[in-house]
């Protein structure tokens, strides 16, 4: 009883320093989130919730763990003030402190039972079961259809930033041989232009 009582607080001081972030990209992964946060703190772990009504079962949510609760409420008001990049692109994340049902992991609490079991047709309960069931088939095919859309624009949206970027780097490559050839120097005097000595 003992071990699990101190199990318990430590879990519970674990739930302090967590906190859990919605609305990210299917496409962000461990590396990136980490990247972004670790600016705020020192990030312990990172555990994306997936979804299993949604697609592949995508995670579009995670718990990140902070080292200390302070730095957990430093990320919230960042994140609630601050436009949230992500790979070079805003998202709308959403942020909030943590709570123990978030975690798959958390330890029984002492005292605590859980029971299952099948519902007759004949059960007053049945009825409602029927419609949250068809509720939640329903829910599934609409996120599908969502998320599919969403990873469609995100893809699109990365082949135009990668496309541009490319644009930019051969412009800069061009600026840089017409300047180490003495080309532009040249153009200078031609049209008696002065220009900035680079080399300086």
């Amino acid at each position: 009883m003992e071990a699990l009582m101190e199990e318990c607080a430590s879990f519970e001081d674990k739930v302090k320093r967590t906190i859990y972030i919605d609305n990210l990209s299917p496409l962000a992964k461990e590396s990136v989130l980490k990247a972004a946060l670790d600016q705020f703190g020192n990030v312990i772990q990172v555990e994306f919730i997936r979804s299993y009504l949604e697609m592949k079962g995508m995670a579009c949510a995670a718990l990140v763990e902070m080292q200390s609760a302070k730095e957990a409420k430093t990320i919230i008001s960042e994140i609630r003030n601050s436009p949230f990049m992500i790979s070079g692109m805003p998202r709308p994340v959403r942020a909030c402190s943590a709570v123990a049902e978030m975690f798959d992991d958390r330890p029984r609490k002492p005292g605590r039972k859980i029971v299952c079991r099948w519902l007759k047709t004949s059960d007053p309960d049945f009825e409602v079961a029927m419609k949250m069931k068809l509720i939640v088939r329903k829910h599934a095919k609409e996120v599908n259809f969502l998320l599919k859309r969403q990873l469609e624009e995100e893809e699109e949206l990365a082949k135009e930033q990668s496309e541009s970027l490319n644009i930019i780097y051969s412009k800069f490559e061009l600026i840089e041989d017409v300047t180490k050839s003495g080309t532009a120097t040249r153009l200078a005097k031609h049209y008696k232009m002065r220009i900035a000595d680079v080399d300086r």
